[in-house]
């Protein structure tokens, strides 16, 4: 067992989630080494899409309120998206009208509307939110918390005890299934198309009401985004060719123009999935004190800075 110094704090983990939790604690003066896998750029989290909007995260009003929250940062941080990775951008949620959103986001997301037909062939919203290009981000988060004076080491990790450090933050997400062990954090696969951007600059989010198939696309920097799929208890981590092909059908329905995109790759992610976030402390046999903040399935960047404020409070009291 490693111990650490006096008031060290082990996060592991090195998506969003656990980079977002790490950034929080160093900039409240904790002293913070964060263990991760793989390096950020390969994590999960490196393959979101990733638009602000709650998605396959339970319980619904905690979400909600971690997703405000979350809300506030990144509109700050919107003001820098070249540094950043955030900025604010217009699209469609589609099969979603203003009373989805009436008693939780309205008064927080101003000039949200009903879309016209000419946007959206069904019922749809238009608003202006938060869209994260994950590829600047997360370097973008490790970089602020090495200013705060965190660590960042890459080593894998068999058992959340080899962190001897008083406070250890179990931000492991999928990992959670064998790390804790939790039989109930569960893979969703989701697959993407990454393509050449043909000129389109709103995002549109998409469900078919009969066969509930999901199409999206994100334009970022330099590239679109297409998705997507939600397989449940699939553990492939390769692309699949009919899949892919499947995803450009469905996103060429919504924008002719992606038919005849070029192809630059193919993503996947296993989203980890919960019936609810664990977001709780633990105090173990020995005296040091173990917080979860794990299992948040599609929904990590988006109520990732909640997340991470409520953890860091749980790992101060």
């Amino acid at each position: 067992m490693e111990r650490g110094r006096g008031d060290d704090i082990v996060v592991v983990g090195g998506g969003v989630i656990g980079l977002t939790t790490a950034v929080v604690l160093a900039e409240r003066g904790r002293r913070v080494r964060l263990w991760t896998r793989e390096p950020v750029e390969q994590t999960t989290s490196a393959v979101a899409g990733a638009l602000w909007w709650p998605y396959r995260v339970e319980p619904v009003a905690l979400a909600r309120a971690w997703a405000l929250r979350s809300l506030d940062v990144y509109e700050d941080l919107a003001v820098r998206p070249e540094e950043s990775g955030v900025r604010m951008a217009e699209g469609v949620l589609g099969e979603t009208g203003l009373d989805a959103v009436d008693t939780w986001a309205a008064a927080r997301l101003p000039g949200l509307r009903a879309a016209t037909a000419r946007e959206y062939g069904g019922t749809g919203l238009w608003a202006r939110l938060p869209l994260i290009d994950m590829s600047t981000h997360l370097a973008y988060l490790r970089a602020r918390l090495v200013a705060a004076g965190g660590v960042v080491e890459t080593r894998a990790v068999t058992a959340l005890a080899e962190a001897g450090a008083p406070v250890v933050v179990n931000c492991t997400g999928l990992g959670a299934r064998k790390l804790v062990p939790d039989a109930s954090v569960r893979p969703v696969r989701g697959q993407l198309v990454v393509v050449e951007n043909p000129g389109i600059r709103t995002w549109m989010v998409s469900t078919d009401p009969v066969s509930g198939e999901m199409a999206y696309f994100f334009p970022h920097p330099g590239r679109l985004v297409l998705g997507g799929t939600a397989e449940e208890d699939a553990w492939s981590p390769e692309p699949d060719p009919a899949v892919a092909d499947a995803i450009v059908r469905r996103c060429a329905a919504l924008r002719p123009e992606i038919a005849g995109a070029r192809v630059l790759g193919h993503l996947v992610g296993l989203r980890p999935a919960r019936e609810a976030v664990r977001l709780e402390r633990e105090a173990l046999p020995d005296g040091r004190l173990l917080v979860h903040n794990y299992g948040h399935g599609g929904g990590g960047a988006t109520v990732a800075w909640g997340c991470a404020r409520e953890a860091a409070d749980l790992a101060s009291r």
